[in-house]
């Protein structure tokens, strides 16, 4: 189909919730998609795609055709979209990429000898789950440090069956097993242990060392030491596992905690989950940085929560989304579970959301890699200023004092990067007084001038022109260009009041704020300080320049090329003043020698 034909379908389509599908032309998905309202919705990608953003744009460029699915009510479509989206993955939904279940521990305390096993998920059987952690390795790394920690059995043998048949194992004499297959150990001992390790899973430490020191403390008193010493090191053990979790302040019991990160490219969706107030693991997703964050959280919490196979208690999100409340009931029916969505506003939830969004952040900020942030920013400032990435930007200023050694510059940067060997520097001509917009008109003509007749070193043609001072240096840029025939986008740089540039101005008048966006803001305050840096630095050269050579113009019998011997030979006019006769008629004849020295004498006289 074409885009009319697309654009043409989409305002047919009925004012009902409902799913739409974007295919390309080989009939494949390419986006999967919900609305309240499916005409309202869809229509919009095929009007006024100058508004897109590149992704959008790129997305709506491969829609050979579309379909869309009716549905009775809005939650309905919720789930639909997660069927669909699961279904197909298509390429421009936000994807996590690995959506697999999560495994679980699971321990079921009616056995006899009851054991601590990791499963793909809960079953109906009247055992205790716990979990789900990040992932096989981390669901195994949590089992084997509690195993560890109360010296559990770590081989394949069975109880009671194989009790008092072997020899105790490696484990047991490297003192990483209490030796549970020897006779001499109980079964009520043995559970008493697995009872520890149960409330370890459930988070709390605190309770099972007070019971290892309550028998550490008992077998002391009956002086039996050696189990004193066991228990005292279990204890240790214990202690230290607690350690390695990150306790939070209150009481948390099955809460998951959602953040969010991003920079100049990367973003990142990132999930504390807490149970009895301890921090057990971290998971998180990095991607793309999306157009809108709130839609990518959505799509990643659906994704997440309807591949793990159950339903925390509360989830803690850095911001509302759209769905909240329908994709809660969507898990209740999935899991029989209503989680408890909020947005905290205070308090020692707020500073949990702040932890995980900390920790999204430092995820995005690690895999996004120098060349990556300048790309993205220039990318963004393009959409800012409504055009094209730019990659060779030039700016231009004025310095002058008094109207006295007028001088420009241009500053180049190119791909977010000073190009030292396209800046250039110009000397004013005809200018009598102070008249920065004169001066700005000579500058451009000349530079774009040199640009149409190809001069060597004025060969590019610039992405953007940004002019030091406000609306109207802008304005006489646009004038210059439009003289020349010549089209170029131009901005002014409005500065602060600690002389940094906070905004863009248009020719017409229409600031364009930059300091809200840190990336942003450094660049242009980065190329405004360059290109102020080497206009002042040229006009001082010239105004010394200047200084030296008017002085020694009253000295008479000396001409330029006895000014430039004299300036090599003493290299400043204090040093010249100081010379002798002798000295000065090495380098001068004696009539010159003289006057230069009767010059700086008679002036001290």
């Amino acid at each position: 189909m074409t885009f009319d034909e697309l654009k043409e379908k989409a305002l047919t389509l009925p004012f009902a919730p409902g799913v739409y599908i974007m295919r390309n032309k080989e009939d494949k998905v390419i986006y999967v998609g919900k609305a309240k309202k499916l005409k309202n919705r869809v229509s919009q990608y095929f009007q006024d795609t100058a508004s897109h953003t590149p992704k959008t744009r790129l997305m709506v460029s491969k829609i050979h055709h579309f379909d869309v699915i009716v549905a009775a009510s809005e939650f309905e479509a919720l789930v639909l979209e997660c069927s669909l989206i699961k279904r197909y993955m298509p390429k421009y939904n936000i994807l996590l990429k690995d959506d697999k279940g999560y495994p679980y521990l699971r321990l079921d305390m009616r056995e006899i000898y009851p054991v601590i096993t990791l499963v793909s998920k809960p079953a109906a059987d009247g055992a205790d789950y716990y979990g789900p952690y990040g992932g096989r390795a981390v669901t195994h790394d949590v089992l084997e440090a509690i195993r560890l920690t109360l010296k559990l059995p770590g081989c394949h043998k069975q109880f009671p069956r194989d009790v008092g048949k072997e020899r105790p194992c490696l484990n047991y004499h490297m003192n990483q097993c209490a030796g549970w297959c020897q006779e001499s150990r109980t079964c009520a001992e043995y559970r008493q242990t697995m009872m520890q390790a149960k409330q370890l899973l459930q988070g709390n430490y605190k309770a099972v060392a007070e019971q290892i020191k309550e028998q550490m403390l008992a077998h002391a008193e009956n002086l039996e030491f050696e189990l004193a010493a066991s228990l005292r090191d279990r204890l240790s053990a214990v202690e230290a596992l607690s350690q390695k979790q990150l306790v939070t302040a209150g009481t948390l019991a099955d809460t998951d905690v959602v953040g969010y990160g991003e920079t100049e490219a990367k973003a990142c969706f990132a999930v504390l989950h807490f149970s009895g107030g301890n921090l057990l693991d971290k998971e998180y997703e990095v991607f793309p940085r999306p157009d809108d964050k709130t839609e990518a959280v959505s799509s990643l919490l659906k994704q997440f929560y309807l591949s793990r196979g159950l339903a925390p208690k509360r989830v803690l999100l850095p911001f509302d989304i759209d769905d909240g409340e329908l994709f809660a009931q969507l898990l209740e029916q999935e899991y029989g579970r209503l989680p408890k969505l909020h947005v905290p506003q205070r308090g020692d939830n707020v500073r949990l959301v702040e932890l995980a969004c900390k920790n999204a952040f430092e995820e995005a900020q690690r895999v996004t890699g120098k060349e990556e942030r300048v790309s993205a920013t220039l990318t963004l400032l393009g959409k800012m200023l409504a055009i094209k990435a730019p990659s060779r930007m030039e700016s231009f200023d004025i310095s002058n004092i008094s109207g006295t050694d007028i001088v420009a510059s241009m500053v180049v940067f190119q791909d977010g990067k000073p190009k030292k060997s396209d800046y250039r520097r110009f000397k004013l001509e005809g200018m009598e007084g102070q008249d920065d917009y004169g001066a700005m008109r000579q500058v451009l003509t000349r530079r774009f001038t040199h640009y149409q007749q190809q001069d060597k070193g004025f060969e590019a043609a610039p992405d953007l022109l940004l002019i030091d001072g406000g609306v109207n240096h802008a304005r006489v840029a646009v004038d210059v260009l439009r003289e020349l025939e010549l089209r170029f986008p131009v901005f002014g740089m409005v500065k602060d009041d600690r002389h940094r540039t906070r905004a863009l101005v248009t020719p017409e008048g229409q600031e364009i704020r930059i300091d809200n966006n840190q990336a942003i803001f450094a660049l242009i305050g980065n190329i405004q300080e360059e290109t102020h840096r080497f206009a002042i630095t040229y006009h001082r050269q010239l105004r010394s320049k200047r200084l030296r050579y008017s002085e020694l113009d009253a000295i008479p019998g000396i001409g330029p090329k006895r000014k430039q011997e004299l300036l090599r030979q003493f290299k400043s006019l204090s040093t010249m003043g100081q010379a002798t006769i002798p000295e000065l008629e090495r380098i001068l004849p004696r009539d010159a020698a003289a006057a230069v020295y009767h010059h700086f004498h008679c002036q001290e006289d």
